[in-house]
Order: structure tokens, then C-alpha cells, then sequence
């Protein structure tokens, strides 16, 4: 049966000589991979840049029920993206970003609010006309939301401590040793206080930002069984040093 989705590229790999396999996050259906038959070719009217990392498309598919891929019929572009094809930085940000959902996205079922969310981040992030080096800090804190461990309890001047493996600000030192404290754990708070633009006036430097992403992302090991390494995470950290 014919479907109709909006969906956010995630990555593709070769099928055949002149096609592909994509997972597409999508809208209606969450985690779907499908087949683009002859993209590979010259002649193909569907380009392979529609495919690039977090590509925002609108697509029509044809789903059958217990099958894990699915066959594309079209697939255009939903959103352009305007200045991250041109920006080495901003690029460089997305790839972090899309290494990031490949590894927490799982689910074959719809969660609306996410896909929303994701598509105005992604939206925002191209529209805004400065490069917001805490783009992705931001992205990484309120992901937690929908991911399921974002930080508890109300956020205190008075906690010293941030215990990441318990998700939870305290005023005594924890008992293991996955904990945030002194300057970080001030940036934590803020990062948890703002929103994307906010996040963007937070004053830090390069230093200071690269542990607050390395505390992040061992926040995200601890919660996210098989979360593993990020690849892109050093070329990440040189864009941004």
C-alpha cells in the first residue's frame, strides 16, 4: 500500500550497482529503511544528494506489513537547507548530529513530537545566520527529554554536584566516579536552562566547551546500552578548537 511521510535522511548503502538502501527516519512511521531502485545512474531522475545525512524529504513508499525494507517510489525535499552545504563548521556539527541519531534512534513505531522537534532544530539551526557553536550541546541536553534521562530535579545555584549516572544534581559528593563539578557543572545548568538561542550567548571557550561535549556524550553512555564511541566527534572538536 501506497504511504505518505515526511522523513529525516539518516545514511544509505549501496544495493546493487545502481541502487541504494536508506533509513529514513519518518513522521508516521519512525526507523524505516527502504530501497531506491537506479539512483546510482546518470539517467536516474532522483538525485543522490536527496540522500545526504539529515536531508529533511517528504516521501511515498510502498509498506507492507512485516517487511523490515520497503520499496521508494518518490522522494523530494521537504526543507533546502540554505547555509549548511556552505558552512564547513555547520557541517561538520550535522555529521556529529546524524552519527548522534544513528546510534539513539531505534524505534519502527511514531513519536510525532520527536520528529517535530527534530525538524525545527534542524530547521533553526540552517536559518540562523551565525554559526551557534553550542548548536549541538543544546541539541544533545534536550534530546535527553525524549530520550528518556533528562536531568532531575530543579535545577539549584546551591547543588555542587551533577551525578550522571543517577541523572540528578546533589549537594553531596557521589559514590561513583561519573560525576560533574566546578566550572562544568555550571555550564551544565545553564545548557539545561536554555533554548537553542540561549544556548548560543553562553559564554565559553573552546576548551571549556569540548569537556562539557566529552561530559555529554559519557552521559549518554551511561543511559544508552551500546551507545559506543562517536567517530565524528574529533573532527568536531578541531572544527570548533
Amino acid at each position: 500500500m501506497l504511504k505518505q511521510s515526511r522523513g529525516i535522511v539518516l545514511s544509505f548503502v549501496k544495493y546493487s550497482e545502481s541502487s541504494i538502501i536508506a533509513k529514513i527516519y519518518t513522521e508516521e512511521f519512525g526507523l524505516q529503511s527502504y530501497v531506491a531502485k537506479g539512483v546510482r545512474t546518470k539517467k536516474s531522475k532522483t538525485k543522490i544528494a536527496l540522500f545526504e545525512p539529515l536531508t529533511q524529504v517528504e516521501i511515498i513508499a510502498y509498506h507492507k506489513e512485516n517487511k523490515s525494507i520497503h520499496n521508494l517510489r518518490e522522494i523530494r525535499i521537504n526543507y533546502a537547507y540554505q547555509s549548511i552545504p556552505f558552512d564547513p563548521t555547520k557541517r561538520a556539527i550535522l555529521f556529529f548530529l546524524d552519527e548522534l541519531l544513528i546510534k539513539t534512534i531505534k524505534e519502527e513505531s511514531p513519536a510525532k513530537e520527536f520528529f517535530e522537534w527534530l525538524s525545527n532544530a534542524l530547521t533553526w539551526f540552517d536559518m540562523n545566520d551565525d554559526v551557534p557553536l553550542n548548536f549541538h550541546l543544546a541539541f544533545m541536553m534536550q534530546m535527553t527529554r525524549f530520550l528518556g534521562f533528562y536531568p532531575k530535579k530543579e535545577i539549584s545555584k546551591n547543588f555542587s554536584y551533577f551525578d550522571m549516572e543517577n541523572g540528578e544534581f546533589s549537594n553531596s559528593l557521589p559514590a561513583n566516579p561519573n560525576y560533574l563539578s566546578g566550572e562544568i557543572i555550571e555550564f551544565f545548568k545553564m545548557l539545561q536552562e536554555s533554548t537553542f538561542e540561549n544556548a548560543s550567548k553562553i559564554i565559553i571557550n573552546s576548551s571549556q566547551r569540548r569537556k562539557l561535549l566529552e561530559a555529554l556524550i559519557v552521559y549518554y553512555k551511561l543511559h544508552f546500552p551500546g551507545f559506543g564511541d562517536v567517530k565524528s566527534v574529533e573532527v568536531l572538536k578541531a572544527v570548533l578548537s
